[in-house]
């Protein structure tokens, strides 16, 4: 079985490269031109995190119909199959209200989102508390 890109460059969310995150590996020692990679995968779940707070935050995005619409454009994915998948992941409609600051909701957003872009969520949950810790609050 291969690893994911985004398992092996320790960013689950294939997060693109552009922003300066904690945790990333310098750019002159970096494999992949396209997408981050970050020394640990708690650095990769924790820019995902972050980028999924300001979406609520900074954004309005307040549906999983909305949050992977801008996560997953249609132009590169296809998007309407990612919600599915991620609204049923996560427990809620489509286009039902979440709260990404609850862990309740969060964690299994995250399990989701994983899981869609790598093909697989190997990750335990010690790892997605260990990234909330270094996401703050």
């Amino acid at each position: 079985m291969t690893t994911g890109r985004g398992i092996r460059n320790n960013n689950p969310g294939n997060i693109r490269r552009g922003d300066d995150w904690k945790g990333l590996i310098p750019a002159s020692q970096c494999t992949d031109k396209s997408f981050c990679q970050f020394t640990a995968p708690e650095y990769g779940i924790r820019a995902m995190i972050i980028i999924l707070r300001n979406y609520q935050r900074k954004h309005g995005l307040k549906t999983i119909s909305q949050i992977i619409s801008r996560w997953a454009p249609p132009d590169e994915n296809d998007t309407p199959a990612y919600i599915s998948s991620v609204a049923m992941a996560v427990g809620v409609g489509a286009d039902q209200p979440v709260d990404v600051t609850d862990s309740r909701v969060m964690v299994p957003l995250l399990e989701a989102v994983i899981r869609h872009e790598n093909g697989s969520q190997p990750y335990g949950f010690d790892v997605f508390v260990k990234a909330t810790d270094l996401a703050g609050v």
